[in-house]
């Protein structure tokens, strides 16, 4: 294999108008998200703070809530939904593959904890043979973990839901061999290790490391692929290749698509069907293709996808056109609403001027200015 700058050696990775690609008549994108995913506000608080000058205005409005409420803001009583419904997100993918790379699309949505996405779609004639997939929280270690699991049987996929989200609800290591195990007994069912190295629960880099090589011990011969994944910077990408590598597993692609920025890292295949691309990396085969999206700055890309769920939807599949209608919190009174229902009328200023300003900073003049001021700052190094 030829090896090029930023490719990590030894495995098949490759970068789109840097590598010479392999033939391929089929392309997979794995690991989107639809309406039915609920993020949480800390996500999107961790995304914002790469931006500088997003970060201030966090900051700022931070202050001023403190100030009104004499208290901080309990974000994990908060969150949000993706702007796009089922139909409208595998368009994307599957249209940008086609248009881009004139192959056929292999598209599976993974929301959190939730299955409804590739349940519903299957009813459209174009759909029917869009995997059913989630992407599982499991709990672990004191942290917790994503694993992707993509093409359940749909004719049990509700029961095994049902399962795996008791797991999550009421965790129990010790069970947890046996749900991965039953999940692998399904020889069509791919399970993946989602950004393996993110420390998402923020518990520390050496002990969220520590426990996801404790979580490989106890249920790693049932994962079939690590992810490498379109929403993390290239630095912990490469510590997850690695770390596939010391599993012996193969890496495979993730884009992490939450917004209308199309997946950013792909899967090249001659596979025919999913059934026959789980075939091949359960195998040990997987060709993974990093594009030139991905290698913009990765500050650009954030701010990029942050004005995305900001800006109004009038298509929305729930009817949520304001960026505020798909945001939800837990009120004191156990109910939830939604910020447009809670403030009404009266959009605090201070949110009107952040909304405003991450939208000015998108338009093109200074979109091109931050390209330009990041160029040195690239997500890989070419």
């Amino acid at each position: 294999m030829r090896t090029t700058a930023g490719q990590v050696t030894g495995l098949p990775i490759f970068f789109e108008n840097k590598s010479t690609l392999p033939e391929f008549r089929t392309v997979v994108s794995l690991h989107g998200h639809t309406l039915y995913s609920r993020e949480n506000l800390g996500f999107l608080n961790t995304l914002a703070r790469k931006v500088p000058l997003v970060r201030v205005a966090l900051d700022r409005g931070a202050e001023r809530y403190r100030r009104a409420h004499g208290t901080d803001l309990d974000v994990t009583r908060a969150w949000w939904t993706p702007p796009l419904a089922p139909y409208g997100a595998w368009r994307l993918e599957a249209g940008r593959i086609i248009s881009q790379f004139g192959a056929r699309p292999l598209v599976s949505l993974t929301d959190h904890d939730d299955i409804e996405a590739g349940v519903n779609l299957r009813v459209l004639g174009e759909c029917a043979a869009v995997p059913v997939a989630v992407e599982w929280t499991v709990p672990f270690g004191g942290t917790f973990f994503h694993v992707g699991v993509h093409n359940l049987p749909p004719e049990n996929a509700r029961g095994i839901m049902a399962e795996l989200s008791a797991f999550t609800a009421r965790p129990n290591e010790d069970v947890l061999p046996d749900l991965f195990a039953a999940l692998d007994a399904h020889r069509e069912v791919l399970i993946v290790f989602n950004h393996p190295c993110w420390d998402e629960c923020e518990v520390g880099r050496a002990r969220h490391m520590t426990a996801a090589r404790h979580f490989v011990a106890d249920c790693g011969r049932f994962l079939h692929a690590f992810e490498i994944n379109g929403l993390r910077p290239w630095a912990e990408n490469r510590m997850a290749a690695d770390f596939a590598a010391e599993c012996a597993r193969p890496v495979i692609s993730g884009g992490d698509r939450h917004a209308l920025e199309p997946n950013t890292i792909l899967n090249l295949t001659n596979a025919g069907t999913f059934e026959e691309f789980v075939e091949e990396v359960r195998n040990g085969r997987s060709q993974v293709l990093v594009t030139t999206q991905y290698t913009e700055p990765f500050a650009l890309r954030i701010l990029h996808n942050i004005s995305q769920i900001l800006a109004d939807r009038e298509d929305h599949g729930m009817g949520w056109r304001r960026w505020s209608d798909r945001v939800f919190y837990k009120c004191d009174d156990g109910a939830v609403r939604s910020l447009s229902e809670s403030w009404g009328n009266r959009e605090p200023i201070a949110t009107r001027i952040f909304v405003r300003g991450v939208q000015i900073l998108h338009t093109p003049p200074l979109r091109g200015a931050f390209r330009t001021m990041l160029g040195g700052r690239r997500g890989v190094a070419l």
